[in-house]
């Protein structure tokens, strides 16, 4: 399942916005129903999580962190407690709770960003800049896969 590229929407009055179709699709043709709904963990977006994916996500926590110790306990809690479970309507709509479109710092006008498993939904404002300057993604990039393994026979 791979979530690609990004598109503007605008949720209604009551926070309600179509997920875009060709996300639909992806869902669709993956036999996904469910989506769980929160808050990133680093950015001022929201992440939306096919159910199995968020499972997956719950599985791999689980198995990292110790039951027995209280703080990786709090982790778990903090990261699984505010969430929202997601079902599209037959129009593929779906709701975004206003406490969610507060955290998110969302108005109206937001964006869909495909991130492969995942997607994220911004408000359109905090995208209207790149979210690294152009040089120090490259150099980055090249920080990072110019060390990969392998890949330099790829080129």
């Amino acid at each position: 399942m791979r979530f690609l590229g990004n598109i503007e929407a605008k949720t209604d009055s009551k926070g309600r916005v179509f997920l875009p179709a060709v996300f639909r699709k992806v869902l669709q043709a993956a036999s996904e129903e469910s989506l769980v709904l929160r808050k990133d963990v680093f950015q001022p977006c929201l992440v939306l999580y096919p159910e199995s994916v968020w499972n997956e996500q719950m599985d791999t926590m689980r198995r990292s962190l110790n039951r027995w110790n209280r703080e990786q306990q709090e982790i778990y809690r903090q990261f699984v407690s505010d969430v929202e479970l997601v079902t599209l309507d037959s129009n593929g709509r779906f709701l975004i709770p206003k406490r969610y479109l507060k955290m998110a710092d969302i108005e109206q006008g937001i964006k869909f960003i495909g991130m492969g498993d995942t997607i994220e939904i911004w408000s359109t404002a905090k995208t209207e800049k790149p979210f690294m300057d152009p040089d120090d993604f490259g150099k980055a990039l090249e920080e990072v896969m110019g060390n990969a393994s392998g890949l330099a026979n790829d080129i």
